[in-house]
């Protein structure tokens, strides 16, 4: 049976971050599993842009020399902020090509405990022991669908991130339900594809980023002052930034004040760029959907005031839920071993889990490290963290 020392499940910006690190331990026998930048290029819509700064945008790299600007010039692309979907996927595609080369695009079926370490079974049939396990599988799995719309068929309720073009949804109404950057972007999208879109959300009122503290930071106080207070990893609002840049002091801090400082920045708002777009598109704020059922080929909506919309689809920007256990891959007497807190692994040094030598990077890392691991951003922290669990010493790598 073939063997390996490490076996990553996942090939997007961690996966890739995770491999391209570890490369730099000689002798390491490493394999990465998984399609490049898939859930970028398969579950964002076409036309998106990403919202984070351009400094926040970096797919970490142990010599810091694959960046947005390498890209640029290796491909003639001129682009900036905001970034738009299509060339972070090929970005990230890009930096697959030079620094993770051969990547076995076959998928992960099970991975199970063994004497060894794990055993792996890809969707083929091939079985494989790892001694550790990576997984940076992505946020595909925890897509988050209210009980309100249980029982709906796909053709008239689906989470955006089923979705990779809204074309098909022209002349067509459309409830999107949610406040946050995916509702919002959704809902500028569908309007621009001439769907006739409205947008629901319980909260009181939109929250917008980069607001109007950042903006007098930079022209009236200057650049400086800025960088100051904001971090360039672009997570959490002015003076938190800088906090929550600096994982390794977050997870120290006292469990309740992690719990608020991860719910601050991870609130739900949109990039400030999206007001213009959003002109003539009806938001209703304090408004939470109570029901919906079928009404023939369309789908009826009670709100909690009392009114009702029949539209032709419902399009739900409603996050995502961490559940390590909706992680199919993963055999249930891991899922079983594994300490976890509402659905979170709980990690320690190297991101690794209560399962000796299996780690797990992005966002299942949030509870334990802080909102900076649900950011591309945090591929820095967290390839660098990982990699000197494994080699029990300081990276000593350049700043990215």
């Amino acid at each position: 049976m073939t063997t390996c020392d490490v076996a990553i499940i996942g090939a997007g910006p961690y996966g890739l971050s995770a491999a391209a690190h570890l490369r730099t331990v000689k002798g390491l026998e490493l394999r990465v599993f998984g399609v490049p930048m898939s859930f970028w290029n398969r579950n964002m819509p076409a036309g998106m842009f990403l919202r984070s700064a351009w400094t926040a945008t970096h797919v970490a790299h142990p010599a810091g020399c694959l960046t947005l600007e390498a890209y640029q010039a290796a491909s003639r692309q001129q682009f900036s902020t905001p970034v738009p979907l299509d060339q972070f996927v090929q970005y990230g595609l890009w930096y697959q090509r030079q620094a993770v080369p051969d990547v076995d695009q076959r998928a992960v079926a099970t991975v199970e405990p063994a004497p060894m370490g794990f055993r792996l079974y890809l969707e083929d049939g091939e079985a494989l022991v790892s001694r550790r396990v990576i997984v940076a599988a992505g946020i595909g799995a925890f897509a988050y669908r209210p009980p309100q719309f249980f029982g709906l068929p796909p053709s008239v309720a689906t989470h955006t991130s089923e979705h990779s073009d809204f074309r098909d949804f022209c002349g067509k109404s459309v409830l999107v339900v949610g406040g946050g950057q995916s509702a919002l972007e959704s809902g500028a999208l569908l309007h621009e594809a001439r769907a006739d879109v409205e947008i629901v959300t319980r909260a009181p009122r939109l929250h917008w980023l980069q607001g109007w503290l950042s903006h007098a930071l930079h022209y009236r106080l200057g650049a400086f002052i800025k960088q100051l207070l904001y971090a360039p990893t672009d997570v959490g609002p002015a003076g938190i930034s800088q906090l929550l840049a600096r994982p390794e002091i977050v997870r120290r801090l006292p469990r309740d004040l992690q719990d608020k400082l991860r719910k601050r920045a991870t609130r739900p708002a949109g990039a400030r760029w999206l007001v213009e777009r959003l002109k003539g598109v009806p938001i209703r704020l304090r408004r939470s959907v109570v029901s919906a059922e079928l009404a023939g080929e369309q789908v009826k909506v009670h709100l909690d005031d009392g009114s009702e919309r029949t539209v032709d689809h419902v399009l739900l920007g409603t996050g995502y839920k961490i559940d390590i256990s909706k992680y199919g891959f993963l055999a249930p007497e891991l899922v079983q071993s594994l300490r976890r807190s509402n659905g979170f692994p709980v990690l320690k040094d190297g991101l690794e889990s209560s399962v000796p030598r299996m780690h797990f990077l992005g966002a299942p890392a949030a509870w334990s490290f802080g909102p900076l691991m649900q950011f591309v951003s945090g591929t820095r922290y967290a390839s660098r963290s990982l990699l000197r669990c494994i080699t029990g010493k300081a990276a000593g790598l350049p700043q990215p």
